[in-house]
């Protein structure tokens, strides 16, 4: 008998361009297994906020009642949180999550909802769409409830990045914004690594760049204006598939000019972007 030969992968032999630092090598084993040729080239390293001393402050003041709710941006976030006290306060990390218990929690999106389930707790309210705009949304539905007026509010920031329109809607609100920013950003490959990867996105030697945070995509462009590079770049990244992790990448990219190709439908994570992935390339072959 004859055996049934299985379809090739529509990744299989594709030069899929991986901008991700924390978790390259999932991401890039997960494109490796279906046949993909992955360019590593993180753009951005994740660390440590510098001076752990304003964040520490902001921990004992939340563990002491400081907040009545508290908005968490990112699951990364949560976890440099808890990764802060285990540095230098070991002792209050038991009251750190029993506080979290306490306290009303909302999730810009799905991705805190995974370091808060192995906590064994949940956000009450997860904002959908995983936007500022969506979240905003979910504060004014909160608000209508419930004013929000008064209320000490905590945000887990976004790297350093304050989000003014989310600050202004909260003012707006009368509610008493307590941020907090745990990590930043800090640039990891190469200037020299960054512009052959602009050359080859010009050149067509890249099928795919799949992108997974603002900070990947800030950096990209950074340097393609420091380096006179901005023409390449746009012209690499009109002929190569873009994929967005979420909106919120995807917004960005857009509002860079950039075309968003692919996204996952509804899940933000690695295995919905690979999927997605193979669905995108698949289509562009199958196209006339």
């Amino acid at each position: 008998m004859t055996p049934i030969e299985s379809p090739a992968s529509p990744l299989a032999g594709r030069c899929i361009a991986l901008p991700e630092t924390r978790e390259l090598e999932v991401f890039a084993g997960l494109l490796e297994r279906r046949g993909a040729r992955v360019w590593r080239c993180p753009l951005v390293a994740i660390k440590d906020a510098p001076d752990p001393a304003p964040v520490l402050h902001w921990l004992h003041a939340f563990i002491a009642g400081g907040c009545d709710d508290l908005v968490l941006l990112t699951g990364e976030g949560l976890r440099r949180l808890d990764g802060c006290l285990q540095h230098h306060a070991p002792q209050h990390r038991t009251a750190f999550r029993e506080r979290l218990a306490l306290t009303r929690l909302i999730a810009r999106g799905p991705k805190p909802g995974r370091v808060l389930r192995d906590w064994g707790l949940k956000a009450q309210h997860v904002a959908d769409p995983a936007t500022t705009p969506g979240l905003i949304a979910l504060l004014q539905q909160l608000d209508a409830q419930q004013p929000l007026r008064g209320r000490r509010i905590g945000v887990q920031r976004y790297g350093t990045e304050p989000n003014r329109p989310l600050s202004d809607a909260l003012t707006a609100l009368g509610a008493r914004e307590q941020p907090v920013a745990p990590y930043i950003y800090a640039d990891a490959a190469d200037q020299q690594a960054v512009q052959a990867l602009i050359a080859a996105l010009a050149a067509g030697t890249v099928d795919a760049i799949a992108f997974t945070s603002m900070a990947q995509v800030d950096r990209l462009y950074r340097v393609a204006e420091d380096h006179d590079q901005m023409p390449l770049l746009q012209a690499g990244l009109a002929r190569t598939q873009v994929a967005a992790v979420g909106p919120v990448v995807a917004d960005a990219l857009r509002a860079r000019g950039a075309q968003v190709d692919v996204m996952p439908g509804q899940s933000w994570y690695l295995k919905p972007l690979t999927q997605a992935l193979a669905d995108g390339l698949q289509g562009l072959s199958a196209a006339p």
